[in-house]
């Protein structure tokens, strides 16, 4: 005799009940979409807020910058008049240099900076928190302090700087009333307050590096410096690629150091397009040059990011 087995296929549904209906179909489904609605409410305080304080702005200043106005009486259309005084200013083509030495400058000093000392200490093993508590502690400094601070470094007769030099025969040198090194002497400060985060964001990287690949290359005869060219270095290329461009954005918009180390002297030497543009709608009243000068600094700015992220976007994938 043979011995039959029941059936292992499922139970076939009931024509009553159409697949769709199952519940848990329509527990899964539902699910979904709640997290959806839950997700959107969750972000709407998040982009009223943004939208209030950022792109209003945004479009505000681009409104403002075809206008004529004190702020106080009724604008006043007057179209791209505003963009012409602009171009026609000689301190426009002053300031556009300025700032873009002081970017040269910033890159060139205060790129690779926080970069080489992150390469030192992640090789330190005793006192780690304390040195990384010390080249973050500039940046808690509030700017103003911090400037306040380095303008007596910088004081040409009793200065720490200038007392510093004579001790070897040295100086003194008058840092911010030459216009030869005005621009250095704020490039220098801006690097020692903006460097801590740097540091701290490289140090962090290097950490997930494997240490197989260290070993590896060690194993292969590489010495110190191949060993960073080839090993951390490309490892860390997406991270130095956004502090890079970071470092752009931030030393483009340069002010604060200006304003309160020279004001924008000695002869213009410092002055810089965000200091224009204070100098503008503040000392001249000329609100809607202001607004234009700000746009432009918006959509170069705009424009440098999607250049830069097109150029780099092969990094994060390799």
């Amino acid at each position: 005799m043979s011995v039959l087995t029941p059936s292992r296929q499922p139970a076939a549904a009931s024509p009553e009940t159409p697949p769709d209906a199952a519940p848990g179909r329509r527990k899964v489904r539902h699910g979904g979409a709640g997290r959806h609605v839950t997700a959107w409410l969750l972000l709407v305080p998040t982009l009223v807020i943004f939208g209030l304080f950022a792109w209003w702005p945004i479009l505000r200043s681009l409104l403002l910058s075809f206008q004529r106005t004190n702020l106080v009486e009724p604008a006043v259309w007057v179209g791209l008049d505003n963009f012409r005084a602009l171009f026609d200013d000689p301190l426009l083509g002053t300031a556009v240099g300025n700032t873009l030495f002081f970017v040269g400058l910033g890159v060139l000093i205060g790129f690779p900076a926080p970069l080489v000392l992150a390469a030192v200490m992640s090789t330190v093993r005793r006192g780690a928190g304390v040195y990384r508590f010390l080249v973050y502690l500039p940046v808690v400094i509030p700017p103003v302090v911090a400037i306040l601070l380095w303008k007596w470094f910088y004081d040409p007769g009793s200065g720490l700087f200038n007392s510093v030099l004579g001790t070897v025969g040295l100086g003194p040198w008058s840092w911010l009333e030459s216009s030869d090194t005005a621009m250095l002497s704020l490039v220098l400060e801006a690097t020692w307050a903006g460097m801590g985060g740097a540091v701290l964001i490289y140090l962090a990287a290097m950490v997930g590096i494997p240490g197989e690949l260290y070993e590896a290359a060690e194993v292969d005869g590489a010495g110190i410096r191949r060993r960073i060219w080839h090993v951390m270095l490309p490892q860390l290329r997406s991270v130095i690629g956004l502090l890079l461009l970071v470092q752009l954005i931030n030393t483009v918009q340069v002010f604060t150091e200006p304003y309160v180390f020279t004001g924008g002297g000695p002869d213009n030497a410092t002055l810089t397009v965000l200091l224009l543009i204070f100098r503008y709608a503040f000392q001249d009243g000329e609100y809607g040059q202001a607004a234009a000068l700000s746009f432009l600094m918006v959509l170069t700015l705009a424009l440098l990011s999607a250049v830069y992220l097109r150029a780099t976007r092969s990094w994060s994938t390799s």
